[in-house]
């Protein structure tokens, strides 16, 4: 367990790290930059630890989008139309994190 803990994180961190660089480039305040690079941490934890009777990819979504959620409201206020790539990353990187996820996870049950 303690291990598909570490690997969640650690894809979680990629994720915030790849999620990142449009931000930086886009010069957004540090408060957003680490409010996405923390949400994608948390999302790689909560891969990491929930049981759903789905597959890792639409596991993955589906939880990314829920921790997106609250944030939505935020930003749509200021500006509705940046909700779009937001979604369309979001959902882009936790495919992501949901097939690396179930390589690895494989990976170690098949080693018990």
């Amino acid at each position: 367990m303690q291990k598909k803990i570490m690997f969640g994180i650690g894809l979680g961190i990629i994720a915030g790290l790849i999620d990142l660089i449009p931000m930086i480039i886009q010069d957004l305040s540090w408060n957003a930059n680490l409010s996405a690079f923390s949400m994608w941490i948390i999302i790689g934890f909560l891969v990491s630890v929930t049981e759903i009777n789905t597959n890792e990819v639409l596991k993955s979504m589906l939880i990314a989008i829920l921790v997106l959620l609250p944030n939505l409201f935020i930003i749509g206020v200021k500006d509705p139309l940046s909700i779009i790539p937001i979604v369309i990353m979001t959902l882009i990187l936790s495919s992501m994190i949901g097939l690396f996820y179930k390589k690895i996870k494989d990976g170690i049950e098949s080693n018990k």
